[in-house]
């Protein structure tokens, strides 16, 4: 029986070549996290004028600065894992899943889905993006794996553009703003400047068009495509066995469904009261809190959902192994020398060095981009990058709302090729980096001229 061979498009055949690329030479999440701790540390010492010593005693410093972001994130997969698991919400994901009849529909529809969802709040986003993209590969015959969750994690680069964006958040709360800036910003700088601004907005539609059709045009040739047993994206129920017709007094508070009812109740009397108080402000904790109280409602019983929990538990290890290597390696990065001088200050002040008012806000993306992939966090790249940019920018006229949002966007780009926020993804999905990172490259390119232009144009 002859087998179709399909002749691959030009794209197809770039992404191919990323894909192969990655595969070969992209080591696991934890061995890169190492590489980039031994290179932070070589550069630091000639960049800042510190000695060894000083160096190990900031990332040692540092090392546990993550911890309470850590537990956060351990709780995103272990409480949507066990959401999802949950008959009912499969059952509701199955309808969505079922919009898509193509491997080429699955792919679009994914990398919408996700990017509406990390729009509204990133957290949310990330676990629903990469859930849904599991259920989908479930139903969907000849739709390439790898791309599948590439695609749910190219929704992340809609985070900073978005609701939950946490430097827009900052500064439209004004706290703290002048210390931070140097004194270049005094006041407040309302979302209606940054999220919601034409230049975001254009920026955001313009990505929301073409970063689904770029994932999709990469979809791999038929005989090229890696897809995935449905057999195995299924969960392992666990079963409870009465013998005698009887349960025991501890077997049946193990199986009430009163108690999980009752507790669900009380978890929803607050999400309700916090949303009528704060508004639709979203956060890791409220996100986890709705996850985990949702996924106590709709498994019934205390046994169905520690069943569950257990089996997300075992995708938490890379999380808990890695990002403390990570808050060691932002320990190092901002770390002040004898002249002030920190690694993340110096990559920022070369490109304010070449830049005029023009593209100032094109290298101050580019440079957050970078910084970001030593710094993967928005809090804490706007305390290393506000100090020196936001000072830099008013000094040539570029207006304090663009320049915040070039830092932003930096720090959303370059995440597409950094592993620490792929990793509840990837949990999620059973998948490496390696499998997903070279598909992320090509979106990471795309959307860098994307965004590249943004700033120039407007």
């Amino acid at each position: 029986m002859n087998t179709l061979v399909q002749k691959p498009t030009v794209l197809q055949k770039v992404s191919q070549f990323f894909v192969t690329l990655v595969q070969r030479y992209l080591p696991d999440p934890f061995i890169f996290a190492i590489v980039l701790t031994f290179a932070v540390f070589l550069l630091v010492m000639p960049s800042t004028g510190q000695s060894p010593m000083q160096v190990v005693n900031a990332w040692a410093g540092g090392f546990w600065d993550l911890l309470s972001f850590s537990m956060q994130m351990a709780m995103v997969v272990l409480t949507g894992h066990a959401m999802a698991s949950a008959p009912a919400f499969k059952r509701k994901l199955a309808i969505m899943a079922g919009i898509a009849k193509t491997p080429g529909q699955a792919i679009i529809l994914v990398t919408m889905v996700s990017a509406l969802a990390c729009w509204v709040n990133w957290g949310f986003g990330l676990v629903v993006g990469a859930i849904f993209a599991r259920e989908i590969a479930a139903r969907v015959r000849g739709v390439d794996y790898r791309l599948l969750i590439a695609s749910a994690y190219s929704g992340f680069l809609f985070w900073h553009g978005g609701l939950s964006g946490s430097i827009p958040l900052t500064i439209a709360g004004g706290a703290d703003l002048s210390k931070v800036t140097n004194g270049a910003v005094t006041a407040a700088i309302p979302t209606s400047e940054t999220l919601f601004s034409p230049m975001n907005l254009t920026i955001l539609a313009v990505m929301f068009i073409t970063i689904p059709l770029l994932n999709r045009l990469m979809h791999p040739a038929p005989q090229d495509v890696i897809s995935i047993d449905p057999k195995l994206l299924e969960e392992e129920v666990e079963v409870v066995v009465v013998t005698g017709g009887k349960m025991t007094p501890a077997e049946r508070m193990e199986n009430s469904r009163v108690l999980s009812m009752t507790l669900g109740a009380m978890g929803f009397a607050y999400i309700i009261y916090y949303f009528i108080n704060n508004g639709f402000a979203l956060n890791l904790n409220i996100v986890n809190f709705i996850f985990l109280f949702t996924a106590i409602v709709l498994h019934g019983t205390p046994k169905s959902l520690l069943g569950a929990v257990s089996q997300g538990a075992r995708n938490c290890s890379g999380i808990l192994l890695q990002f403390p290597f990570y808050a060691g390696i932002m320990g190092m990065m901002t770390a002040v020398g004898p002249d002030g001088a920190s690694l993340a200050g110096v990559i920022s002040q070369a490109f304010v060095s070449i830049s005029n008012e023009t593209t100032f806000p094109l290298f101050t993306f580019w440079s957050a981009g970078i910084v970001n992939f030593f710094v993967p966090s928005g809090g804490g790249q706007w305390a290393v990058q506000a100090p020196i940019m936001m000072p830099a920018g008013a000094a040539l006229g570029v207006d304090a709302a663009k320049t915040a949002m070039a830092i932003a966007w930096g720090d959303a780009w370059t995440n597409m090729i950094q592993p620490f926020w792929a990793l509840p993804a990837l949990a999620i999905a059973g998948l490496s980096a390696k499998d997903v990172m070279g598909y992320c490259l090509m979106a990471l390119i795309g959307s860098g001229v994307i965004i590249s232009l943004g700033f120039l144009l407007f």
